[in-house]
């Protein structure tokens, strides 16, 4: 991958484009139509300020022709970036590794219409850690246990744990109680994006997702269950957890998709919680494990009867 020209900026890494062999008069015009959706304002402010520059580091500008194969540098605006207002604790850190407890809301990387507002955007300011990088990914609406390289010559090797399965991973959910459902069970299933959609389905075909549910308790509707993935799919827990017929409590998209609300009610974050990671280090040989103190709503409780309006909404 070519070496980045501008420096990592706010906690945020330079975004790039490729301008492909093509009849363009001049860079703005190629611009303008790569980027249909950016005002045509925004782009030549940003070619007039020399925010835009090339593999060299030299700035573009309002005159600049179109050259093709090559790469283009720029730092990605977010106007009116949402304010997540979770705290975002440290578990551990060494010379390899970060582990945080993120909270619901907070994305884990820069994407959409979160920037600065991130787990890695965060931590690279608060830790004065520019290279930091992910080693896996928590969907933004779930809250846990996470993990991060602090050295980029080690990632490699954490990344490998993942890949190969070495890595047990434990989940907290809080869904409605259904005693019926005869647990503990293990749901095995093909997920695959639904076309045009943010969500994913279960269809037919060889499985490509599996996941150890349990019942841990439960008390006037509601009951707290214990899920052990042992593969990564995207919204593997709940699309696992609706097929139950037991969704997870303010979850949008499964089993109902809701209309996209494009303001967050962080009055009511799924109940999705990344309760514990373990692993052997791969740099010491010893044993890890790292847990969230974070308690979804508890059982019982009042918090608990909200959480179970909520649940049963869904199931309307």
């Amino acid at each position: 991958m070519t070496h980045p020209p501008l420096p990592v900026r706010g906690g945020v890494t330079p975004s790039r484009v490729f301008s492909p062999a093509g009849s363009w008069a001049s860079l703005l015009e190629f611009l303008l139509q790569r980027f249909p959706y950016v005002p045509s304002d925004v782009l030549r402010r940003r070619l007039a300020d020399g925010d835009i520059v090339d593999e060299a580091g030299c700035a573009q500008n309002l005159d600049s022709p179109y050259v093709a194969q090559r790469w283009l540098w720029y730092y990605r605006e977010v106007p009116d970036e949402p304010i997540v207002p979770f705290d975002l604790p440290v578990l551990h850190r060494d010379q390899h590794l970060l582990v945080v407890d993120k909270p619901h809301f907070l994305a884990s990387t820069p994407g959409g219409r979160y920037l600065r507002e991130t787990a890695l955007s965060r931590l690279r300011n608060m830790l004065d850690l520019p290279l930091l990088s992910p080693i896996h990914r928590l969907d933004r609406d779930t809250a846990g246990v996470m993990l991060f390289c602090v050295d980029p010559e080690s990632r490699g090797a954490y990344q490998f744990l993942f890949q190969s399965r070495q890595v047990q991973k434990e989940y907290e959910a809080i869904a409605p109680f259904d005693a019926d459902l005869n647990l503990p069970c293990v749901r095995r299933s093909r997920i695959q994006p639904r076309p045009s959609a943010f969500t994913v389905q279960e269809v037919e075909g060889e499985p490509n997702s599996e996941t150890r549910i349990e019942l841990l308790e439960h008390h006037n509707g509601l009951a707290r269950y214990r899920l052990l993935p042992s593969t990564g799919r995207k919204h593997q827990l709940r699309v696992h957890m609706s097929a139950l017929g037991v969704p997870i409590c303010n979850d949008g998209f499964y089993p109902k998709q809701q209309p996209y609300q494009d303001i967050d009610d962080f009055d009511h974050p799924l109940q999705l919680l990344a309760r514990a990671i373990e692993f052997v280090d791969p740099f010491s040989g010893e044993p890890r494990r790292f847990e969230s103190p974070r308690q979804l709503a508890g059982l019982p409780s009042q918090a608990a009867d909200q959480v179970l309006i909520s649940c049963r909404s869904n199931l309307l």
